[in-house]
């Protein structure tokens, strides 16, 4: 698993180094991370239904905790991206920028939402912090993955090109609706999965 969640980043540098990253190569390592960056939230958001769906309890922790890890990695290079490419390392022109376009505003708090997620993500933390607190302040990620479905949506929604936020949306609305208890039984009862 961990070498898997580290492929995109190895095929990005890859594709830098031999040139294949496109007429726009700025654009497409911002758009590359930051589409990694949901992909990951949302399968970390994966694990907790099919845990339940699948009785695998036994790794639920490590396997969410290390694909929300990947998350961060991945927006953490996203907003460095942004931030280094785009605008030099200028806290002035970036914060300029943020406060003129609403999706950089919910990307930037999205991103600053999944600090205290990563700091809290081993079990030393969460130990200390008590199972009750820790789970209060694990519910971010449901904030954190729809403003990044927003931010994508805003981002790409004067081009029109809306596919895709779209498709992330549905997802993740799949994802919120199988938490509610009815829906999780009806599914426990008229699922099944080999074993």
């Amino acid at each position: 698993m961990f070498i898997a969640g580290l492929l995109p980043f190895i095929l990005l540098i890859i594709n830098a180094l031999i040139d294949r990253l496109g007429a726009n190569p700025i654009d497409t390592i911002i758009r590359d991370t930051g589409q990694w960056t949901l992909l990951f939230l949302i399968l970390t958001l994966c694990v907790r239904p099919l845990s339940q769906l699948m009785d695998w309890y036994q790794l639920r922790f490590n396997l969410r905790r290390m694909l929300g890890l990947y998350a961060f990695f991945y927006g953490s290079l996203h907003f460095l991206s942004y931030f280094g490419f785009e605008h030099f390392f200028d806290w002035a022109d970036m914060l300029d920028d943020i406060l003129t376009r609403p999706a950089l505003a919910i990307g930037l708090i999205a991103f600053v939402l999944m600090v205290p997620l990563a700091i809290t993500s081993n079990r030393i933390i969460k130990k200390r912090l008590g199972g009750r607190r820790w789970k209060r302040l694990h519910k971010l990620i449901y904030l954190i993955a729809i403003g990044g479905v927003l931010h994508f949506w805003l981002l790409v929604e004067a081009k029109a090109d809306v596919f895709m936020p779209l498709i992330y949306a549905i997802i993740l609305s799949g994802l919120f609706l199988v938490r509610y208890p009815p829906v999780m039984t009806w599914l426990k009862k008229n699922v099944t999965f080999s074993k």
